[in-house]
Parts: structure tokens; C-alpha cells; sequence
């Protein structure tokens, strides 16, 4: 039992990540999205968020997906800096810019040919879930509705797996224009999936590191 002393202890200083420990994480963070977006793309799924539109883009007029995504999140880099700082925004930067190459690369590198639709959708979005959690766990994201989600948390207290998928869910509606039903209802699969991973394993105050 701790003594009445101990309770008047401060807390322990926060830990700070190391430039190394960030890196690794922008790369590993946006390789778990990159392998789950492989899944849903090899069944004709889209997902939500800047990802999500930039699937649309990609199915509807035939551009790379790579440079798509990134173009689309350039809107979002002002409103990053103005928000959360210079850090964030180039960390934000870096992994956008890091999962755009690796959305072109990994289909040389490896092929899906044979899989079920419904597993696709799962393991892509909770992969791609996994990714965004180690992203936005050293301060970083994809840009676009993953920095309004987090924003929304910090500034208000919303849960951002519940944010982002308040909004995913308006962008993989859109797809009815695009895809078949049938390709929508298991995109909106895949993005409960993503999200659930978010709104159970990011709590605010439960993680210290930043």
C-alpha cells in the first residue's frame, strides 16, 4: 500500500519519442496502410477519408493512386500547421509522401489474385487501422480527415475513431456513384473495421509518448 508521501509524488514526465523512433514508425505506420489498401484495392473496395477519395479518383478516371492521394491531401497541410505546428505538419508530410510511393511500389513487389471480398475488407481496414493508430501515436497522420479527427479529440474531447468515422462514412456512401452496391456495403465493412481498431485502442490520456 502506497504511503500518504508517495501520493504526493509528481507524476512522471512524459517521454518523449526519439527522431529515430519517429521514422520508424511514419515507415512502418504507412506500410501497414499500404498493405491494406493492397487488400481492398484487389477486390475493387475503396475506404473512407483523403484514402477514400482518392480511391473514387483513381476508379473513376484511371489516375495512379500514388500521386492522387497525395494530391489530394495538399489542402490539408495549411490547416495542419496552423493547428498542430511545424512538426506535425512535416511528420504528416512525410507519411503521406511515404504511403503515396509505397501505394505505386508494393503491387511490383506483390500480388493478391485469389481472396475472399469480405476477408479483404476486413484485414484492410483493420491493417490500415493499425497504421494510422502508430502514426497518429508519434503525432503524425495521412493528412485530411485524420488530422480533423485528431484535432477534434484533443480540442474537444471526441473520440477521433468515432470522428473519422462519422465522416468515412459519408465518403464511402459517394461510392454508390462509382462502384456496385455490393462493393460499397463491403467498403463500409472495411471502414468500421479501420475504425473500430481506432476508437478501442485510441483513448485520450492512455498514451503518455508523444
Amino acid at each position: 500500500m502506497a504511503s500518504d508521501a508517495s501520493k504526493n509524488l509528481p507524476d512522471p514526465p512524459e517521454l518523449a519519442h526519439t527522431p529515430l523512433e519517429d521514422a520508424l514508425a511514419l515507415f512502418t505506420g504507412t506500410l501497414f496502410v499500404a498493405l491494406g489498401l493492397v487488400f481492398l484495392k484487389s477486390v475493387g473496395l475503396a475506404t473512407g477519408g483523403t484514402a477514400g477519395l482518392a480511391f473514387l479518383i483513381h476508379y473513376a478516371g484511371g489516375w495512379p493512386y500514388g500521386l492522387v492521394f497525395f494530391a489530394v491531401n495538399v489542402p490539408f497541410y495549411l490547416f495542419a500547421y496552423r493547428v498542430f505546428g511545424l512538426a506535425y505538419t512535416v511528420k504528416t508530410f512525410a507519411a503521406v509522401a511515404l504511403l503515396s510511393a509505397e501505394a505505386e511500389v508494393l503491387p511490383h513487389l506483390y500480388q493478391i489474385s485469389d481472396v475472399d471480398p469480405v476477408f479483404a475488407a476486413v484485414a484492410g481496414g483493420m491493417l490500415s487501422g493499425v497504421g494510422l493508430l502508430i502514426l497518429i501515436r508519434h503525432r503524425s497522420s495521412l493528412g485530411g480527415v485524420g488530422v480533423l479527427a485528431v484535432w477534434a479529440q484533443e480540442r474537444y474531447g471526441l473520440r477521433a475513431g468515432k470522428v473519422q468515422m462519422g465522416i468515412d462514412a459519408a465518403i464511402v456512401l459517394g461510392a454508390f456513384t462509382i462502384l456496385p452496391p455490393g462493393a460499397v456495403l463491403l467498403s463500409v465493412l472495411g471502414a468500421v473495421a479501420l475504425n473500430l481498431v481506432l476508437a478501442v485502442n485510441h483513448k485520450r490520456g492512455r498514451y503518455q509518448g508523444f
